[in-house]
């Protein structure tokens, strides 16, 4: 696919690298020179200086024969002149990412009424990840596939857990629920798993399957599944917003601090059902007066990411509870996945991630066939969906028949509705949608899973 990126941020500059590591033509428009350099010389880009909204620089990206334009600046107007332009010039699909609250409640019409492909509230975007967590408040990270039939689970194995020296082929026969381990994390090990895993306390395991079998085999092994029912939120930042608000829908309970006064007005008055406390959340006093320690789950939704961590630190230490982290700067992720801070939310990954998602089904319209693919674990490996649309080498032959390449896994088969936790046994069949993980990058076709 031919896709041209406008703004070289954190996202753009993400986009960038990802995509162009995906068999993309890929061009990159920025008004700083030194940044379009700095980029071209880490990857394989064609990099225009110049305004992303002049119809000129436009041309000279190649917007002629362009099938996407990805507008990231820091301006959301700009960002929608630039897709009003991409249409006018190209009449190729566009994204624009709208970031201004007043907007958030018209992206549909901004959508609709300007022609656009996407347009994604990252604030937004960043909520919605977290009230999916919170439904799963044991899970580090959840990821969903097979039209949210399917979910990909990250938690770490406590200790003493009977989980703990367990052998992964002796799960099946110790535990109900129909679930399958995908990965394990181990200190800086990744693996792979295959039956003869052994899973170690304070390892970090990916499980996947059904919600109710999922929620089966946490409740057997001790770990907390119930729906998260009250949430204190420290930051009245546009995420907290949304975040407050989606979760008032469904009946949680939220308490929201906020130490600019003029903000603990906005949020009352937009928030009519959440308790709005006008205070230092950094005051442990204050905290614990308001009833920390009570709380099923805490979320340092600051815009300071040490605050962040400090805070979540010290919640942890109120109480058994479900911490949320944002943390805006990627710089010290190794650092900070020593602090065990349960589940840590980058709101520009979440950006970068949705985008790609859409540009990979735009693909896969175009002729590969991967439905969904998912990052996990921070970008070493890869979960991805295919959908089978055809007879192949991999349909009507037992997966165990199959030589499928080291280190992937078949994690799960979709068919009429139904989620398949497969076994060796077990055949893809034609209009089944088959997920598998894989450190293998590059998979375009689910022949791909196999060995030469």
């Amino acid at each position: 696919m031919k896709i041209i990126i406008v703004g070289l941020g954190k996202v753009g500059a993400s986009l960038a690298i990802e995509l162009s590591g995906e068999d993309n033509d890929i061009t990159v428009i920025d008004d700083e020179e030194s940044v379009v350099d700095d980029l071209s010389s880490q990857c394989d880009v064609m990099g225009v200086v110049g305004n992303g909204a002049s119809w000129s620089t436009q041309i000279e990206a190649g917007i002629e024969s362009a099938d996407l334009l990805i507008a990231v600046t820091g301006s959301d107007e700009l960002n929608l002149l630039c897709c009003l332009i991409a249409k006018k010039a190209g009449n190729c699909h566009t994204i624009a990412r709208v970031r201004n609250p007043e907007y958030s409640m018209e992206l549909n019409f901004i959508k609709e009424e300007l022609g656009l492909a996407m347009v994604i509230n990252p604030e937004l975007a960043a909520a919605g990840e977290i009230a999916k967590v919170l439904q799963f408040p044991s899970a580090i990270e959840v990821n969903s596939f097979a039209k949210n039939k399917v979910h990909l689970m990250k938690f770490r194995v406590p200790e003493k857990s009977v989980l703990d020296n367990m052998r992964i082929s002796d799960l099946s026969a110790k535990m109900l629920g129909n679930i399958l381990i995908c990965t394990v994390e181990r200190g800086d090990e990744l693996i792979i798993p295959d039956g003869n895993c052994i899973l170690k306390a304070r390892d970090l395991v990916s499980v996947a399957g059904g919600i109710n079998d999922a929620n089966a085999f946490f409740r057997q092994v001790g770990i907390v599944t119930n729906q998260i029912k009250s949430l204190m939120i420290v930051g009245g930042s546009p995420i907290a917003y949304y975040l407050a608000r989606m979760l008032q829908a469904s009946g949680t309970k939220v308490k929201l601090v906020e130490k600019n006064r003029k903000r603990c007005e906005e949020l009352c008055e937009l928030l009519p059902k959440a308790t709005v406390v006008c205070g230092d959340g950094t005051d442990k006093e204050l905290l614990l007066e308001e009833g920390i320690a009570r709380y099923e789950g805490f979320a340092a939704l600051t815009n300071i990411d040490e605050e962040n961590i400090l805070l979540s630190l010290y919640a942890r230490k109120t109480g058994d509870k479900k911490l949320i982290t944002k943390i805006n700067r990627i710089a010290f992720d190794e650092v900070i996945k020593e602090l065990d801070l349960d589940t840590v939310i980058h709101p520009k990954n979440v950006t970068a991630e949705q985008i790609l998602q859409y540009v990979r089904s735009m693909k896969n319209s175009l002729g590969s066939n991967v439905e969904t693919l998912h990052k996990i674990i921070g970008g070493r490996a890869e979960a991805l969906e295919f959908m089978i649309r055809s007879r192949s080498r991999v349909t009507d032959v037992p997966l165990q028949d199959l030589k499928i390449k080291k280190g992937i896994l078949v994690v799960c088969i979709g068919r009429n509705g139904k989620v398949i936790i497969p076994r060796g046994s077990d055949k893809i069949l034609t209009g089944d949608s088959v997920i598998i993980t894989t450190q293998e990058k590059g998979l375009n076709d689910i022949e791909d899973i196999l060995a030469k």
